[in-house]
């Protein structure tokens, strides 16, 4: 009998607690329904988004933001400093691209021989 379907990222917990017992990524994929490979790339993407945390960067998600700002799911669940470190990077990227907006239109005005 199958399992109803289930996102790989909701497990996300009992699969870290399995692998601190000490169980292989194959061994957890056959009690949860997974594949080594499904697996494997989890725990790839787990680790990645761990070390970006820990770096202080922003988590970006692919395709559009959301319209109200909030801080993502995954964000919350995290300590509040991780939840401040995630909202500084994120306002420094949008003051970057600002700043990198106002610098071609400056470039644009003086090819163009206007002030």
């Amino acid at each position: 009998m199958s399992r109803k379907y289930r996102h790989i990222s909701e497990y996300e917990t009992e699969i870290i607690n399995m692998v601190n017992q000490g169980l292989t990524l194959r061994e957890i994929g056959n009690r949860l329904g997974f594949t080594h490979r499904e697996m494997r790339d989890f725990k790839t993407r787990y680790n990645k988004k761990q070390r970006m945390v820990e770096a202080g960067k922003a988590l970006r998600k692919k395709g559009r933001p959301p319209k109200n700002g909030n801080i993502p799911p995954s964000i919350e669940k995290l300590d509040k400093l991780a939840q401040m470190r995630y909202v500084l990077a994120s306002k420094e990227r949008y003051i970057k691209r600002l700043e990198m907006e106002v610098e071609l239109m400056r470039d644009f005005l003086s090819l163009t021989e206007r002030k």
